[in-house]
């Protein structure tokens, strides 16, 4: 591989708990002020299966979309757009508390890449990934940066499509047959297959087999508990 384009939350920085403690704040007050039809679907939202399943590594519009239908809501587009509101609103207060930092992993394995010259972007759905990247102090490993707002300015459709990959891969000058992605969300990983990329790694945080052979099933060529196990002295 020639270069290498990595997801954010949850391969980067430990954010994706952050993120998900914040869809299930605005999730569960969403429920209780409006129940789910069923009575079955009317259980709190989980912060490992439901984020995984529905929101992990999707826009928050398309996040709060899914994971609303899942609980059989038929819902106008206004009542996602307050869902995501409140959402981003309770993540940007647990960002300002602080807190957010960068694998320890990860940043061993950005260290070799950039010490070998291989160019280096991030790429994230959420519009808050410049900010997660400067205050874990990784921001200056990448070449190119392409988030939430870029894609939004650019009009690309989100995971599982790999426009956002495409779009970072494109940026550093290398066609995606040459380049790697790192995901840990089942979206991403099949957005890295659908691209073409030459390398689709699955980084698996959730310590489960389950998930891994999730990961492979959508889409990712191997699968690590951590990037720091494909060094040579991992």
């Amino acid at each position: 591989m020639k270069a290498m384009v990595f997801d954010t939350d949850g391969v980067i920085t430990d954010s994706a708990r952050v993120h998900a403690a914040a869809w299930k704040e605005a999730f569960d007050a969403y429920m209780d002020q409006h129940p789910p039809p069923a009575a079955e679907n009317r259980r709190p939202f989980d912060v490992r299966g439901d984020y995984l399943a529905y929101v992990d590594g999707k826009s928050r519009l398309d996040g709060a979309h899914s994971f609303l239908i899942s609980r059989g809501y038929n819902l106008p587009r206004t009542a996602v757009q307050e869902v995501a509101a409140a959402k981003d609103e309770l993540f940007r207060k647990r960002l300002r508390d602080g807190g957010i930092t960068a694998f320890p992993g990860t940043v061993r394995f950005l260290r070799v890449l950039h010490g070998a010259g291989m160019p280096m972007a991030a790429a994230s759905a959420s519009r808050h990934a410049r900010e997660l990247l400067s205050a874990a102090g990784v921001l200056d490993f990448f070449a190119a940066l392409v988030d939430g707002g870029e894609s939004a300015r650019l009009g690309l459709t989100g995971k599982p499509d790999p426009a956002l990959f495409l779009e970072a891969a494109r940026r550093l000058g290398i066609p995606p047959a040459g380049t790697a992605v790192a995901e840990d969300a089942l979206a991403g990983v099949e957005a890295g297959r659908r691209g073409g990329f030459g390398l689709v790694i699955g980084v698996n945080r959730t310590a489960t087999t389950g998930f891994a052979t999730q990961l492979r099933q959508h889409g990712a060529d191997v699968v690590v508990a951590d990037l720091a196990d494909l060094l040579d002295d991992a």
